[in-house]
């Protein structure tokens, strides 16, 4: 079920007092507009008409997978729906939870989890790319879409790819979702430097991904850095 307001502050504000309520797996929330949007770090995510912004629900079972690899999932998910809209347009997933074209931000992904309740918020730049200080913003159009994709369109694709990698996630091994993802990702030996603090910057090379989905870096003098939690600029 695909459920859309008009504006609201947060699609996962709202979708966790849904979950709170008793909301169950599968629900869509989508806003023409939010003015509370956020992004990953607390960060605003700008919020004009004509782009995505939505929400969904998990309910974590006993026997799932662990509940952080839903970050991988998502990423995936958002990244089929954007090569059924624009197959050439060379969207690739940046680790942790972006999907970008030439380093140009495409879509963002922010997970929130309250007991058995994931929510998992997509927001897509489909008409338009939000001038971003400091960041290349990309959108659907830009890559050639057709002007008749709009938000509307996105979400029900995307609700259909999300639900299959879903259940991938509960049937494969972790190992093998990561492989996948690694896939559609860097590549190995990509040059990236991670922030992983204000004043905390590293840089190396993408050496895969460790067991748990921790970015793994190679420095210059051939040490690994595995890194949980950080912001990835590409570098060249």
């Amino acid at each position: 079920m695909i459920e859309t307001v008009a504006l609201t502050g947060s699609t996962n504000a709202d979708m966790m007092a849904r979950a709170d309520a008793g909301a169950p797996e599968g629900l869509w929330l989508r806003a023409e507009q939010q003015h509370g949007g956020r992004g990953r770090l607390g960060r605003q995510w700008l919020s004009p008409i004509g782009n995505l912004y939505c929400s969904t629900l998990v309910r974590l079972r006993p026997d799932d997978p662990p509940a952080h690899l839903l970050a991988f999932v998502t990423a995936l998910a958002v990244h089929d729906a954007m090569l059924d809209i624009v197959p050439d347009c060379g969207a690739r997933l940046k680790w942790p939870n972006d999907v970008h074209v030439d380093g140009a931000k495409l879509a963002g992904i922010l997970l929130e989890r309250r007991a058995d309740a994931v929510v998992v918020g997509i927001g897509v730049n489909v008409a338009l790319a939000p001038d971003v200080p400091g960041r290349k913003v990309t959108c659907l159009r830009d890559l050639g879409a057709m002007v008749q994709i709009d938000a509307a369109a996105v979400i029900e694709l995307l609700a259909d790819r999300f639900a299959a990698r879903l259940a991938q996630w509960r049937s494969v091994e972790p190992a093998t979702l990561l492989d996948v993802w690694c896939a559609a990702a860097h590549k190995p030996g990509e040059a990236m430097a991670v922030q992983r603090g204000p004043d905390d910057r590293i840089e190396g090379v993408f050496d895969g991904l460790a067991a748990d989905g921790a970015l793994r870096l190679r420095l210059a003098d051939g040490r690994i850095e595995t890194i949980s939690a950080g912001d990835v600029d590409l570098v060249g």
